[in-house]
């Protein structure tokens, strides 16, 4: 009974569509279809891609392809970066990076908040930061400077977060480190660091330069050490006898 109640429906179905004809003009419609695309030019916030724009027949013929820039959005949070600065130096921070610069800046607005002393995620410790751009400048930088930033990137027209991400700012007196760690380093970290990279046999002429004096100046504390011990055990034997 089934297969009777399924053929009888089935075949109206058929002959209704063996009378449809398909009009001269949309047999010869075009349409653009993306064929392909790159990746998104940034992991979080707003970004873009190229697209391969391709024209389609009604045949499935592809023709009149072109190369197309258009937005992309991956992901809105791109969690915390940790700067270390020196008090009384210049520093900025920026919302925007070097791929959305540019591109369609017009429709965002920023958000910014602080927490003053902390490195932290917790949203709940921020408080407003009034700031109407998407970068913040100081110049010199404060210990009070110290916390943690963040930026919402959003949308003028539907107020959506596109992008958040945290600027963890620590600042440090200029005289407490120095933070070019090669310097830092003593001549036997150096000779240490220098092995461990392969490069003892072909270090730069600066480093030979400036390992020497140090194997020098220790090969002659050693030798004046060595003079300097004969000569105290040389006179204490001669007064014992």
């Amino acid at each position: 009974i089934l297969g009777v109640l399924c053929c009888t429906f089935y075949l109206p179905f058929v002959a209704s569509f063996a009378k449809i004809t398909i009009p001269a003009e949309l047999s010869t419609a075009v349409a653009e279809i993306a064929v392909n695309a790159t990746s998104c030019s940034v992991t979080c916030g707003p970004g873009f891609k190229l697209e391969e724009i391709c024209e389609m027949t009604a045949a499935g013929e592809k023709r009149n392809c072109s190369l197309r820039r258009s937005g992309c959005l991956t992901s809105w949070a791109c969690g915390l970066l940790h700067f270390t600065v020196p008090v009384g130096k210049p520093f900025q921070m920026n919302c925007l990076n070097s791929a959305e610069i540019g591109f369609g800046t017009h429709v965002y607005f920023y958000t910014w908040k602080f927490a003053q002393s902390l490195i932290t995620t917790n949203d709940v410790l921020f408080k407003p930061f009034r700031n109407p751009g998407s970068a913040i400048s100081f110049s010199p930088t404060r210990e009070s400077d110290a916390g943690t930033y963040r930026c919402d990137m959003q949308m003028v027209k539907t107020f959506r977060v596109i992008k958040r991400i945290y600027f963890g700012v620590r600042v440090i007196p200029s005289e407490l480190v120095d933070l070019n760690f090669q310097k830092s380093l003593t001549w036997e970290q150096k000779l240490t660091a220098s092995k461990e990279e392969g490069k003892a046999a072909n270090g730069t002429q600066e480093e030979r330069e400036e390992l020497q004096p140090c194997w020098q100046g220790r090969l002659f504390y050693e030798f004046m050490v060595g003079i300097g011990s004969g000569v105290t055990g040389g006179v204490l034997v001669g007064m014992v006898l």
